[in-house]
């Protein structure tokens, strides 16, 4: 059994603007809080399945594929 049992990333949003990224995450499940991230910051570790952490480059685009965590 999957730790979180339901989507856990999001592949095809690579490219995209980091805030509609968010955005179609959180439609897609609203029990997820999707949080946009320079790529390089420091974030928490611990782990939550009910949070997505999308790393933007410095002009807002998703560098990274969108994972819970």
């Amino acid at each position: 059994m999957a730790l979180c049992p339901e989507k856990n990333s999001w592949p095809e949003l690579v490219g995209a603007k980091g805030e509609e990224a968010a955005e179609r995450i959180e439609e897609e499940n609203p029990k997820i809080h999707a949080i946009v991230v320079l790529d390089g910051s420091i974030v928490t570790m611990d782990y939550r399945c009910s949070r997505v952490w999308v790393w933007v480059n410095k002009h807002g685009h998703v560098v990274r594929v969108p994972r819970r965590g």
